[in-house]
């Protein structure tokens, strides 16, 4: 047991280091290059207003570094983290590996509300927080409620029914959604743009709005890691081993929702995050949770760490969208695991 701990440390420790690194190449690496040292001098505080150098465009490193790469990390790390520890809930409570957190709607609620706050505010706050995060953030949560609702039965709750439900109205917002966007069409571009998810023009606010939920829900469904691997021996057997199955089904559920409905309300919808992160993972960790959970969160921060870099250089000086990257490294290599799964050779 005790070898067993330590290899779980070891890994846990060495995805940290690769996300540190992670976090420094992206910080480092853009239109403007913060070469290493000006780096570690900005994140130990030690170059003043006299010493600190120009870059090309007359804007200061310190400027670069805290008021947009540092954003933009923090957002990748907490959204990439949210997004596949929810993937890892839905996979566990569903028991397939298919499942990923925007199967009961919670995208297609946070895109209805964003499309409505782009057609009839379009800029402006609410506490400080932008319109079109708070409106998607309101709507996506609404959406978990409306489809748990229409899938209690008795006070449980089916998985097939909640499957269903979650499909059937995911539908109808992204119907409502399509009829905005076509009443609306002088306010097409920047619905587009945010549908197709990225952390461009984001601020420090946006960091705030996701922090809380992380800070509760991470440490809930880690928690929760016994229970999720007991409900991997079917809902029956839990129950029977001692398990509140239907209470603990809720918490989890609601618990992922909501993280999926923050990280979508500033990030967009990004695709493809928390299908592949704990599925890859569960392949290197085996499916006991206790570890799982961890991994996915430092595996799913380091992956979007580096799709966001990659949205931020590859067309440069233009950003590409960062769920058009996620995908492209997403589809084919969920495939691939797929085939590979068959025992087919690609």
């Amino acid at each position: 047991m005790k070898q067993k701990r330590g290899g779980r440390s070891a890994l846990l420790a060495l995805l940290i280091l690769i996300l540190l690194a992670t976090c420094a190449v992206a910080a480092s690496i853009g239109a403007v290059r913060i070469p290493l040292g000006e780096l570690i001098g900005l994140l130990k505080g030690l170059i003043s207003p006299q010493a600190t150098l120009k870059t090309p465009y007359g804007t200061d490193y310190a400027t670069i570094f805290f008021k947009i790469r540092l954003v933009r990390i923090s957002l990748a790390v907490l959204v990439g983290a949210s997004l596949s520890v929810s993937g890892v809930v839905y996979q566990g409570i569903f028991k397939n590996p298919m499942a990923d957190p925007y199967i009961i709607g919670v995208s297609s609620g946070a895109a209805l509300g964003a499309t409505i706050a782009a057609l009839l505010v379009r800029s402006g706050s609410i506490f400080g927080f932008s319109i079109m995060a708070s409106f998607a953030f309101i709507f996506a949560t609404l959406a978990v409620f409306v489809i748990y609702k229409m899938a209690e039965r008795s006070g449980r709750i089916p998985v097939e029914t909640l499957l269903l439900a979650g499909i059937a109205l995911g539908a109808l917002f992204h119907a409502l959604t399509s009829f905005i966007m076509v009443i609306g069409s002088r306010d097409l571009h920047l619905i587009i743009y945010w549908l197709m998810g990225g952390f461009s023009s984001k601020g420090w606010d946006h960091v705030l709005v996701l922090l809380p939920f992380i800070l509760v829900g991470l440490p809930f469904i880690y928690f929760n890691s016994r229970e999720l691997n007991l409900l991997l021996l079917g809902e029956e057997r839990a129950g029977q081993l001692g398990i509140e199955v239907e209470r603990v089904k809720r918490g989890l559920i609601i618990a992922s929702s909501l993280l999926t409905a923050a990280a979508v309300s500033v990030g967009g919808i990004i695709g493809f995050v928390g299908l592949i992160v704990p599925h890859s993972v569960r392949l290197l960790t085996g499916p006991d949770h206790k570890i799982l959970i961890p991994a996915s969160a430092l595996v799913g921060a380091i992956f979007l760490v580096l799709s966001d870099l990659l949205a931020r250089v590859v067309i440069a000086p233009t950003e590409m969208p960062l769920g058009i990257i996620t995908a492209l490294f997403g589809a084919p290599f969920f495939v691939y695991l797929l085939r590979k799964r068959r025992g087919v050779i690609i």
